[in-house]
């Protein structure tokens, strides 16, 4: 489909009327909304008024604008806090940071293991796999603790790793 200069002619008219760019793709046919849009944006056609400002309201800013200077140039003294208008002046001027809960529990639910400090030549299937410290230093171990034939870490440290699925929702 090409832009004719009758259907361009059309679209102006139909644009001036007040149609929404649904209606006129609808009205011209074989054409989308979005064309619609974009030949109107290339055409430089002027835009819709906004929606839900009555042309009393209008008027009324027209009128409170061409009263004639501001009121610093009247002799008043000049202001050093900006104006809050709408929604600023609710705004509230500390903005905190959300922060998790934190799962403070009883110190007898808490167990820490004693690492065994094993290199990885001495990790077997039965001993826990929990790194500890950086890999590219020399003083790097696993825990080494021993833990269930089915489980990669121990136990402290299953805890660590693997949080229930009720938990990890609760905290989304």
């Amino acid at each position: 489909m090409s832009w004719t200069d009758e259907r361009v002619d059309r679209l102006k008219k139909l644009w001036a009327d007040g149609l929404s760019a649904s209606q006129i793709a609808a009205e011209l046919g074989g054409v989308s909304r979005n064309a619609v849009i974009g030949k109107v944006h290339r055409l430089n056609l002027p835009g819709r008024a906004k929606s839900g400002g009555s042309s009393a309201s209008r008027a009324k800013r027209v009128s409170s604008a061409s009263r004639g200077g501001s009121y610093a140039s009247r002799g008043g003294a000049t202001r050093s806090m900006p104006r809050t208008r709408g929604a600023t002046a609710l705004k509230p001027d500390l903005i905190a940071d959300a922060v998790a809960e934190i799962d403070t529990r009883p110190v007898e639910d808490v167990v820490v293991p004693i690492f065994r400090k094993l290199p990885l030549t001495e990790l077997t299937e039965k001993t826990c796999k929990w790194p500890v410290g950086d890999p590219l230093q020399d003083d790097f171990y696993f825990c080494g603790v021993e833990c269930d034939d089915s489980a990669p870490y121990c136990t402290y440290h299953s805890k660590l790793a693997f949080q229930p699925t009720a938990d990890r929702k609760r905290m989304r």
